[in-house]
């Protein structure tokens, strides 16, 4: 039998399942090949069959070549404990290790070093330290030491954000001095939310283009819905919820160790630690307390969907928002237990609130086979086919189904692909929208797609397309970066919704330029000019009068 003639995955290649291979990229540094060379020539020579040279181009061939890797009872078949292995390991291990101690001791004899990675923080609360800033220095510094030259003429020139993606955005503590322009919308800002009557149109314009952190608690409860528009009323409004919400944890919560509660509860107790790992913040067993809190409540309260794996990241943006109500300096190591107690119930209860409100738009996500993201997955498909369809083709030629990467953008709206930063940027604009986390967020994942369509071009086969497109490089983007996208995205809306045809581009030169944080743009294979939104009438930079907003293009010669 052909099965009997062919030897298994593993026994055909070099590696090994389970061990020690050099990982590029990752903190430690790469495997010495001398110590592994021997190794190497002994399994070489002990192999009949000749390796394929050839990668895996589509996920087919990705498939057959690695379906028989983890095949029951292949362990019983090769010897794992023999001396070889144990000498090779152990080897690799201590040199490694070694390696690893030699690099940290050059770093800690620098005293810049160690002076970077602290910081003044006020003797007021308590901060727990990242490894963020260490790490990314770490990094940096050995990157220099191997190639000074090579990282001088190849990156630019631009701030480094700390690699934990620091929750802070430009109006907090820290960074530079708020602009005249920044200065006058935050006075509009304010203005608006102490009016007797809010105008919730006129603050969603104004929030479009970006909520300043001062106000930002307030005008998300708005937004939301959470909060009435009247003055009057918000106080009363809010003590009535979060007593509410308390109502719940008293008559609920205590069940969550009933047999029909179990399963939901450990599912969410798994979850929470896994909840933006690297930021020190949601590390924190009373913050990881809160968040179970608030899943448990939601859960049992929406027995259609019940708790799925994602929602947990739903919370982070709303706990931060509100968590900076009482917290003027960066979030991300704040010490909550520094915190009084109503000051806590406060924010776990507007969570709570504001996160219900966004899933009641986009619960089809999360019901039994979750048609809501089935559905916008097959709708991003078809409007990158419509925009795009170079990357669509490319798509289809190596068998990368949207499936298998866009899933995540819609199950978790982009929180593993982004900084939570620019989450909560995103968010701003998502809350001033119509149907924001829901419909505008296929056109923003279609405008994310395309900002990679050079790097998706450039793979050439299965696995290199999906590790890219599951590791997208955004760990510094900041507001710039969002306001480029979203104002893409708001373009593609507005384009794809008034062409009567199929709107195709991706060869056509484009002149870009910022206007009132909207992206303009005019470009030549497009039948509609944007005009400026000052133009229209606009607030703070907002897309309004949505009529007139495209003129149709002389026709072309």
């Amino acid at each position: 039998m052909a099965a009997e003639n062919s030897k298994q995955f593993w026994k055909r290649s070099a590696k090994l399942p389970g061990s020690i291979q050099p990982v590029y990229g990752a903190q430690h540094p790469p495997l010495d090949p001398r110590l592994s060379k021997n190794f190497i020539k002994e399994r070489s020579k002990a192999n009949t069959v000749p390796l394929k040279s050839k990668k895996a181009s589509s996920f087919h061939e990705f498939a057959r070549n690695t379906s028989d890797a983890w095949d029951i009872g292949d362990d019983e078949e090769e010897d794992f404990s023999s001396p070889s292995f144990q000498t090779l390991n152990s080897k690799v291990a201590l040199a490694t290790a070694a390696q690893v101690l030699e690099n940290h001791s050059k770093l800690r004899v620098k005293p810049e070093r160690s002076q970077s990675t602290t910081s003044e923080v006020p003797a007021s609360y308590k901060v727990i330290k990242s490894s963020s800033d260490a790490q990314l220095s770490r990094n940096s510094s050995d990157t220099c030491l191997r190639n000074p030259l090579h990282k001088q003429q190849s990156l630019p020139l631009r701030p480094i954000i700390p690699l934990v993606a620091r929750i802070s955005d430009q109006n907090a503590s820290g960074a530079p001095p708020m602009t005249v322009r920044e200065k006058t919308r935050l006075e509009k800002f304010r203005q608006l939310l102490s009016s007797h009557n809010t105008d919730l149109d006129e603050l969603r314009k104004c929030s479009w283009p970006g909520v300043p952190r001062e106000v930002r608690p307030v005008t998300w409860r708005l937004l939301s819905g959470y909060l009435p528009a009247n003055m009057e009323r918000r106080k009363l409004t809010l003590q009535r919820k979060r007593e509410e919400y308390f109502g719940f944890i008293e008559q609920y919560y205590d069940s969550r160790n009933e047999e029909h509660h179990q399963d939901t509860y450990r599912q969410i107790h798994i979850d929470i630690p896994r909840t933006n790992p690297l930021i020190p913040l949601f590390q924190q067993p009373l913050v990881q307390e809160i968040f179970e809190r608030i899943l448990f409540i939601w859960a049992i309260r929406h027995p259609a969907s019940g708790y799925v794996q994602g929602i947990n990241d739903l919370v982070t943006p709303f706990f931060v928002v509100f968590l900076s109500e009482y917290v003027e300096e960066d979030v991300e190591n704040f010490d909550v237990t520094n915190l009084s107690q109503d000051m806590l119930r406060s924010i776990e209860a507007d969570s709570f609130w504001c996160m219900s409100k966004l899933l009641d738009g986009i619960q089809d996500n999360y019901t039994f086979a979750q048609p809501g993201i089935q559905k916008k997955v097959k709708a991003l498909e078809e409007l990158v086919s419509r925009i795009d369809e170079q990357v669509h083709s490319h798509f289809r030629r190596y068998e990368v189904e949207y499936l298998q990467f866009a899933f995540r953008w819609m199950n978790n709206l982009l929180m593993r692909e982004l900084p939570l930063r620019c989450t909560i940027r995103l968010w701003d604009t998502y809350q001033s929208e119509p149907e924001g986390f829901s419909h505008f967020h296929l056109y923003v994942c279609a405008a994310f797609l395309i900002k990679w369509r050079k790097e998706i071009l450039d793979e050439e086969d299965f696995q290199g397309l999906l590790m890219l497109l599951q590791n997208l490089p955004t760990i510094h983007w900041g507001n710039e970066e969002i306001g480029l996208l979203l104002a893409e995205a708001y373009r593609l809306k507005k384009t794809t919704e008034m062409s009567p045809t199929p709107v195709v581009w991706g060869s056509g030169s484009a002149r870009v330029a910022f206007c009132d944080s909207v992206l303009l743009e005019s470009r030549s294979d497009l039948p509609y000019v944007f005009r400026s939104p000052a133009s229209l009438g606009g607030c703070c930079g907002h897309p309004a009068g949505l009529d007139g907003l495209w003129d149709e293009a002389a026709p072309k010669g």
